[in-house]
């Protein structure tokens, strides 16, 4: 106790050591090597006695500090990372000096200051007045979220309720797609649907959008069936887009549930050069949105939005059913997994009330930008295939070369990354090993990308041990 009682004396001090330590990670970030590949960590050891804060402070930045990667980085295009904006690293920072459970919505103003950041990121999103949303850790537990609800919707059609009975007395429930993302694929084994309850439509030739046409006729067939219907707006593969519009007309016939999968594709609604990608998004019964990629949020951070906010509480209501208050009116610790949590609306909130609709419609343009630039770079070299046109922030492309194996890409791709100067992650495109290129950070910019080519043609010059 008194290390720590020593330490609060001495707040400031130390809040300004940490100060000090970020202002020189930031300002050396551009320098530091994307990706560290070392390996080699101090063996932990718990001290009996602590050697209090400020102690420990200097030996995480002598020893573990430069371990740590630069995702936060202008040229870190892996996966699909976001950055952090100035403004909600402040209000990240906030969040843990009030620490704030997000458990339930009274006892202060944090809980109207969420649902205050859920209206903003609404209209942002062009997303109707009537949906509701909540705040999650993730992409993952978002489709979880929406995915409860539809099993819900589901068991109802047939006089049901999984909350209380499980999926005993009903029939298989079938998912249908046309590129789900993994995160789907996950949320019905934990939902006990299971794996097998997703059937993959075909997708248009060259695509990754479902077939409109093969999915009437799925519905068609199955007419008396309900079903799921997950649609995705941004694939993580090439960004490509399910046509909403269509999709919702079809609810007007046939009896599913559409959830997409909006996780970064769904801030094209940020820009009017991009949001046509997204019309029809607002026939969805429910939404996921993640905060922590195109937002540019501190992790972790997403939302998920619905139509059917009583079916949700009816599945993750934390009091018991015969007690009625939170059917009738739920609270945050009704409306997900999660019982306590952590303020996640409050970066969001600062970085929305920062930099407003203009910053964020700015933020897309521009990396969008970049993603085409490079595209048309790789579409120009006879060292790289261009694999699918480049419709976002994602570029997908291959090391041209007729046997390619994705042993020889992980080899190409070491080779790039170690270098320190970009970060990319493979993939399979089409049964074709590949590279993705993820443009999702507010700070890359054009000398950003005059690195990245530099990288890349380095590397490809190592790869095939030729001059370029």
């Amino acid at each position: 106790m008194m290390n720590m009682k020593q330490d609060q004396e001495k707040i400031k001090t130390l809040l300004m050591d940490v100060v000090d330590h970020a202002a020189n990670f930031f300002t050396n970030l551009e320098h530091r090597a994307v990706t560290n590949h070392s390996s080699s960590v101090p063996t932990p050891t718990l001290p009996e006695v602590g050697e209090g804060a400020q102690a420990t402070l200097q030996y995480f930045t002598k020893q573990f500090a430069e371990g740590l990667n630069s995702s936060v980085g202008s040229r870190y295009l892996g996966f699909v990372t976001g950055g952090s904006t100035p403004a909600s690293i402040v209000g990240d920072w906030l969040v843990s000096i009030y620490d704030q459970n997000l458990s339930h919505s009274k006892g202060s103003i944090a809980g109207s200051m969420e649902l205050a950041t859920i209206d903003m990121l609404k209209e942002l999103l062009l997303l109707s007045d009537d949906y509701r949303g909540t705040f999650v850790s993730g992409a993952t537990m978002a489709n979880f979220v929406g995915l409860a609800q539809a099993r819900e919707w589901i068991a109802q059609y047939y006089g049901k309720n999984t909350a209380l009975d499980g999926l005993y007395g009903i029939p298989p429930i079938k998912i249908v797609s046309g590129t789900p993302h993994s995160s789907i694929i996950k949320a019905t084994s934990m939902l006990g649907m299971g794996r097998n309850s997703i059937h993959t439509m075909l997708c248009l030739e060259q695509r990754e959008a479902i077939d409109i046409t093969k999915l009437q006729q799925f519905l068609e067939e199955n007419l008396h069936e309900p079903c799921i219907v997950v649609a995705n707006a941004g694939t993580v593969n090439t960004v490509d887009f399910d046509d909403l519009q269509a999709i919702g007309e079809l609810k007007k016939r046939y009896p599913f549930w559409l959830h997409i999968d909006a996780a970064f594709g769904g801030f094209a609604a940020c820009s009017p050069k991009y949001r046509h990608f997204v019309e029809g998004m607002n026939y969805a019964d429910s939404i996921t949105i993640d905060a922590h990629k195109w937002l540019n949020v501190p992790y972790d951070a997403a939302m998920q939005f619905t139509r059917h906010q009583s079916l949700q509480a009816t599945v993750f209501q934390n009091n018991a059913a015969y007690l009625g208050s939170s059917l009738e009116n739920p609270d945050f610790c009704d409306l997900t997994p999660e019982n306590s949590r952590r303020f996640r609306a409050l970066p969001a909130w600062f970085s929305l009330q920062a930099y407003g609709k203009l910053g964020y419609q700015q933020l897309i343009e521009e990396n969008v930008l970049l993603a085409q630039q490079l595209g048309q770079k790789i579409d120009d070299s006879p060292y790289f295939t261009l694999l699918a046109p480049v419709r976002l922030n994602i570029v997908c492309f291959a090391v041209n070369h007729e046997a390619l194996t994705a042993e020889m890409n992980q080899q190409f791709l070491t080779t790039l990354n170690q270098q320190g100067k970009v970060y990319m992650t493979p993939t399979v495109y089409k049964d074709m090993p590949a590279i993705r290129a993820a443009f999702s950070n507010w700070r890359t910019s054009q000398a950003d990308l005059t690195i990245i080519w530099e990288a890349l043609t380095t590397a490809i010059s190592s790869y095939f041990n030729e001059s370029i």
